[in-house]
Order: structure tokens, then sequence, then C-alpha cells
């Protein structure tokens, strides 16, 4: 769960290249998605949000190579495994989940993924709990920060996301 750096200008507005290990090795690089909408989501699976990950396939399976669902396993709320094997296999078990995952990171204290660092520090957005969702636009810029209490295939989401594709 090392820190990784970003890179870009990014202050503000834009974000920056961010880098994200995958969970089943290699890496996802936010730049390889410019261009369409992604909704990243800090998750855990033993939490009682943790049904959203089928919302969150959902979404994915709608979007298809257009938009992007990032799932990021967090254990900063206490609710996940120990091991990103752990988590995998959960995922894979209970949900059968296809949709890019990244290793477990840290999103709302200790060593804050750089990700997670540049929401606090230019939006002064840090999930509250698991499955927070903030969405970013095909530049990169940051559109909207929800919390778990709203799911991936709300209308709100869904639509938003669907507006920046058409658009």
């Amino acid at each position: 769960m090392g820190r990784l750096t970003a890179t870009g200008a990014g202050a503000g507005g834009t974000a920056p290249n961010f880098v994200f290990p995958a969970i089943d090795g290699g890496a996802y690089r936010t730049s390889d998605w410019r261009g369409k909408p992604v909704l990243v989501v800090n998750s855990a699976s033993m939490c009682g949000f943790t049904p959203q990950y089928a919302e969150m396939q959902e979404l994915q399976d709608h979007l298809g190579d257009k938009g992007v669902v990032l799932a990021v396993p967090s254990d900063d709320f206490s609710q996940e495994y120990g091991t990103d094997a752990e988590v995998k296999q959960f995922c894979a078990l209970n949900y059968d989940l296809t949709l890019p995952m990244t290793t477990i990171q840290h999103v709302a204290r200790g060593g804050l993924h750089p990700f997670y660092a540049w929401l606090k520090d230019t939006r002064g957005f840090v999930p509250g709990w698991n499955f927070n969702k903030v969405l970013l636009a095909g530049d990169g810029s940051f559109v909207q920060g929800w919390g778990s209490m709203t799911g991936p295939m709300s209308d709100e989401i869904r639509s938003r996301m669907e507006a920046m594709i058409a658009a």
C-alpha cells in the first residue's frame, strides 16, 4: 500500500495523472481514461454498503468502454479484509466483479493515496465512510462527490455520466 506519486499540474481543477496499483497486478493510470467520465468509489468488503458493488458493476456494464467505475478498497474504517487476495476473492465470489479495482489504499487517514490527498487539498473532500463516490469529467476535472447513501446506479450519478458521454 505504498504511497504513490502523481504527475502533471492539476492544482485545483484538473486532476494530474494518478497511478493506482491494480488488484490483478499492473497499474491503472487515470491518464488512460481521459475523455471518459470516471467514478471513483472507496469500497470495503464488510460494510453495510457493500451490496453497492453490484450497482457499481451494473453501472460499468451499462457504460461499457465509454466510462469507468473504479473500486478503491480501503480499511480506513476497519471494514476491509487484510490482504488484496482476500478482497479479490470476496468480490469475485460474491459480486463477480470485472470492473477495475485497486489494491487496498488509504483514502481518509494515514498515508493517503495521492488521488485522495489531491481531493483533500483541492476540494476539501475526504471520504466520511466507505462507498463515497467522486466523479471526474473526461478532462480530469472534479465534477461532484457523493456519500455512501447515493448508490452508483442512482439517477443522479448515472444521468451525469451519460450526459458527459453524450456531449
